[in-house]
């Protein structure tokens, strides 16, 4: 156990983790881990998914192990990995505020640097301007403290990361590997796109530089533009907001005049499924939509109880007692009534050859919005898989002033074929490689034209 605290503890210098305060009770720690623990038990809705045995081991073992904590820090730490373990997407550990804004991300004084995931490897993608020439865009992190990337990362990064996919779990790996508490000193092996080797040692402090190389992009909440050959593009950033659909609205009089349609739900990483919905009503002629069948925990105790004593051969033709016996084993269900969504709207719509764009960041509501186009023959789907992961968290308090959540509701699509853990696939497959970053070039976008050209008009 103390061995676990210390390889945590190395990814760390001494000096970071002094900023960190240590205000938790050994009490308070050991409840906010049980809380978590019985949240779970009773709500997490892929409970039929977890090691029963495994995760009663790993209970036991963590009260030990938040109790060695020594600061506020390394108890949420603990926390993150134990929550990582369920390997799901919406349910999650989350820093206090205070803890969080001394949390790094791409500061590193002199530097300032993102980390993509290009073919499984950690390239710099972004970089600040004024050593863009020291450290080109497509240089490629190869050691992280004298291990290898895929080494540290597996070690360092991904046990705190909960994902729902491999997929993405490789993504965040990446792009997080030097998340980490101001004042934290990394050890860089890098090679550069020459094929040359270059060490750096860098410390996770504030950059007075701010501009990037290649400047980020502000995304708007809708973007909209016209392509070639009276193709319209129309990036739909979050479904968080519910300003997105009056934004739609206002773009009407110019997306009637469209004879091909592009919806980028690339970076929209949902929000409210409600509010995708009423964008999505235009662009069908359908008055019934069928969106995502929902299924969530059921609990009747006295059944639990009854359930001990019911063997298998005993829920032979007895409902009842099959119930029992699922009850016992926390495997009872309950079904939310299901019926497709009936659509009242007046208005004209926009019923044209459309391509939806995707990628591993298409997640939640976005997700929702794609399963009502499943069955839209003029839609097709383009891109990467989606993130994989939705449903409705239940929210608590944690210890400190951190929160967390639980995922209570599985959705699957109407037909009950599963996306959560999968995502979302696309109709045709499309990547973006390490030279398209180098070369400023949107591929994913560039197959939705190709694609569309060669489509007749509806």
């Amino acid at each position: 156990m103390k061995k676990l605290i210390f390889l945590i503890m190395l990814a760390f210098s001494g000096s970071a983790f002094s900023q960190m305060s240590n205000s938790l009770t050994e009490s308070e720690k050991i409840y906010g881990l049980s809380k978590f623990w019985q949240e779970v038990n009773y709500n997490f809705v892929y409970y039929d998914k977890v090691d029963k045995k495994e995760w009663e081991d790993l209970y036991k073992k963590t009260i030990v192990e938040v109790q060695q904590t020594k600061t506020d820090y390394e108890y949420y730490r603990v926390m993150e990995k134990f929550c990582a373990s369920l390997k799901d997407g919406h349910t999650n550990v989350f820093f206090p505020r205070e803890i969080d804004k001394n949390i790094n991300r791409i500061d590193f004084g002199a530097y300032r640097f993102l980390i993509s995931n290009i073919d499984g490897r950690a390239v710099i993608t972004g970089i600040n301007a004024s050593k863009k020439q020291e450290i080109p865009i497509g240089t490629e992190i190869i050691k992280v403290n004298g291990l290898s990337s895929r080494q540290y990362i597996k070690e360092n990064v991904e046990p705190y990361i909960s994902s729902s996919t491999s997929y993405v779990l490789e993504d965040w790996g990446i792009s997080r590997m030097l998340w980490a508490p101001m004042g934290t000193t990394f050890q860089l092996e890098l090679r550069l796109p020459d094929g040359k080797i270059k060490n750096l040692k860098v410390t996770a402090e504030k950059s007075e530089e701010e501009e990037l190389y290649p400047p980020m992009k502000q995304r708007e909440l809708l973007e909209f533009k016209w392509l070639n050959d009276g193709i319209a593009y129309v990036a739909l950033n979050s479904f968080d907001n519910e300003k997105i659909n009056s934004l739609f609205i206002e773009k009407l009089p110019e997306l009637y005049k469209a004879k091909k349609l592009i919806i980028d739900l690339r970076n929209n990483g949902g929000g409210s499924t409600w509010i995708g919905k009423s964008i999505f009503e235009y662009l069908t002629n359908d008055s019934l939509l069928y969106g995502s069948k929902t299924q969530t925990r059921q609990h009747i105790s006295v059944y639990k109880a009854w359930g001990k004593w019911v063997e298998p051969q005993d829920t032979i033709d007895n409902p009842q007692a099959k119930q029992m016996y699922s009850a016992f084993r926390d495997q009872t269900y309950f079904d939310l009534p299901y019926s497709p969504e009936q659509v009242d709207l007046k208005a004209k719509r926009i019923v044209v050859p459309t391509v939806l764009l995707i990628g591993h960041n298409t997640a939640s509501a976005a997700e929702d919005f794609l399963i009502y186009a499943d069955n839209q023959p003029h839609m097709t789907i383009l891109g990467e898989p989606s993130f994989g992961s939705t449903g409705q968290p239940l929210m608590f308090d944690m210890p400190g002033g951190g929160y967390a959540r639980i995922c209570t509701k599985k959705d699957t699509y109407p037909d009950g074929r599963e996306f959560v853990g999968v995502g979302v696939q696309p109709d045709i497959m499309v990547s973006k490689k390490l030279s398209d970053f180098l070369e400023e070039k949107d591929p994913v976008l560039e197959k939705a034209v190709e694609f569309l050209k060669a489509k007749k008009a509806l």
